[in-house]
């Protein structure tokens, strides 16, 4: 293999779909060749990344660490993720503090770090630092990176309705809403659906949701509770029904005939025609409560 050859199966692996394990075992012979013959970090993140991503927490923090020993800002804000969450089985907030730490011009660290201070994650509880940090950052950094909206904007939402700025509060939950919608059409992480899925849930805590311009992700309220919704979906021009069904001990849902334990579990599994619903966003319109 040359280092060319392992780009090309690298550049494949990013831009195509439904890549089988045999694929991605290739991909990781390709990853692993071009960082012992580069040595360059990016590739040691990018392999971190695809291993986090399959939840195989272990490689994920091996690869990262290589990264953030070279001194990549990145592969610190991983893992900082992975210490914070306990990914590989331990929590360490020490480690997630100082690793998001080692990242200071890194926008996704940064609120991180206010995070810390929010929750009192090893350093001493400070709203007011949160709430610092976050207004800084949507003051002087979010419009340099725009990826960040969804969680910065939904941060700021929640300092606003503690201030009783409900109004403004809405509309940064709207705004941070359709960011992330184009982002999970894109990028179906499990990250980014439970973003989504809190962002739905502080929504319809300050206001009504809008029978009449339902979406995909309204559901993630309306499935709650024993319901039927149809919509339409242009991929296959068909109609479609979703349940949730009580059973006592909360809900099951059911699509187009197939089972779903809980609804979290049907926005993770349910497709049409073999894509998932949320990666089809767009095309899916007209919900209506039967």
């Amino acid at each position: 293999m040359t280092i060319q050859d392992a780009q090309n199966i690298r550049e494949r692996f990013f831009y195509e779909d439904n890549l089988s394990e045999d694929d991605f075992f290739l991909f990781s012979e390709a990853m692993t060749f071009l960082i012992e013959q580069t040595k360059n970090p990016r590739y040691m993140v990018e392999l971190g990344g695809a291993y986090y991503e399959l939840k195989k927490f272990d490689l994920a923090l091996k690869y990262y660490e290589m990264a953030a020993a070279l001194g990549n800002e990145e592969a610190n804000v991983c893992l900082g993720y992975i210490w914070y969450y306990g990914r590989t089985g331990t929590v360490d907030y020490k480690k997630a503090f100082e690793s998001y730490s080692a990242a200071p011009t890194n926008i996704n660290a940064l609120y991180k770090v206010a995070d810390m201070y929010k929750n009192g994650y090893y350093v001493e509880k400070n709203y007011e630092k949160y709430k610092e940090i976050i207004e800084d950052i949507y003051a002087n950094r979010i419009k340099s990176a725009p990826g960040y909206i969804p969680e910065i904007y939904t941060r700021l939402a929640k300092i606003r309705s503690k201030e009783g700025k409900i109004d403004e509060a809405i509309q940064l939950y709207r705004e941070a809403r359709e960011e992330l919608t184009a982002r999970i059409c894109q990028n179906a992480f499990f990250g980014n659906i439970n973003i989504m899925k809190w962002l739905v849930e502080d929504l319809y805590k300050l206001t009504d949701i809008d029978m009449d311009n339902l979406d995909l992700y309204d559901l993630f309220v309306l499935l709650k509770n024993p319901v039927t919704i149809r919509f339409q979906c242009d991929a296959d021009d068909q109609e479609h029904n979703v349940k949730a069904i009580d059973e006592g001990d909360g809900v099951v849902v059911n699509f187009d005939g197939k089972w779903y334990r809980t609804v979290d579990e049907f926005f993770k599994k349910a497709e049409i025609d073999g894509e998932r619903l949320v990666t089809l966003g767009y095309d899916l319109h007209d919900f209506e409560v039967v």
